[in-house]
């Protein structure tokens, strides 16, 4: 790092320190040429996360519409707002993890389920229903039945 004010290219770390959630570490630097001090900020670089829709087009990820989506099928439910809100974090987590930096909608809906389902069954089956599009009622007690079989063999275990 150059010294800002005699422009030397060594300088030692005194002290680094972690912030912004973890995502910026600010580190105070010495010059070894002049011995005056200076700070700097790292950042990681941010590689933007799109999702192609089922139409084919595209658009940026965006947490707040997973959010909503879980509001709504968590809706009267016995879900805190900071269990959604950590849910949500796993879900990008995850999709980040994957090292694309295109993921389809159909990911996303079927990781939000495969995590909703352990919180809530309700909010599950609520979610499901609006992601799936269930056509008819028998498509919905399909799924309906799925569940409770899945709930039986856990208890079976």
């Amino acid at each position: 790092m150059r010294c800002p004010f005699c422009s030397e290219e060594n300088s030692r770390v005194i002290d680094s320190r972690s912030t912004d959630n973890n995502q910026t570490i600010r580190r105070r630097r010495e010059c070894s040429c002049c011995q005056k001090r200076f700070t700097t900020y790292e950042k990681y670089e941010k590689i933007p996360l799109f999702v192609r829709k089922s139409d084919g087009s595209k658009e940026l990820f965006s947490e707040e519409k997973i959010l909503s989506g879980l509001y709504k099928a968590c809706e009267k439910r016995p879900v805190s707002q900071q269990k959604l809100e950590n849910l949500v974090q796993e879900i990008k987590s995850e999709l980040l993890n994957m090292m694309e930096q295109e993921v389809s909608s159909h990911q996303i809906g079927n990781l939000v389920m495969k995590k909703l389902k352990k919180i809530d069954q309700v909010a599950y089956v609520r979610f499901a229903s609006v992601y799936r599009e269930f056509k008819d009622v028998e498509s919905f007690k399909e799924e309906l039945d799925k569940l409770l079989s899945e709930e039986q063999e856990v208890g079976d275990v």
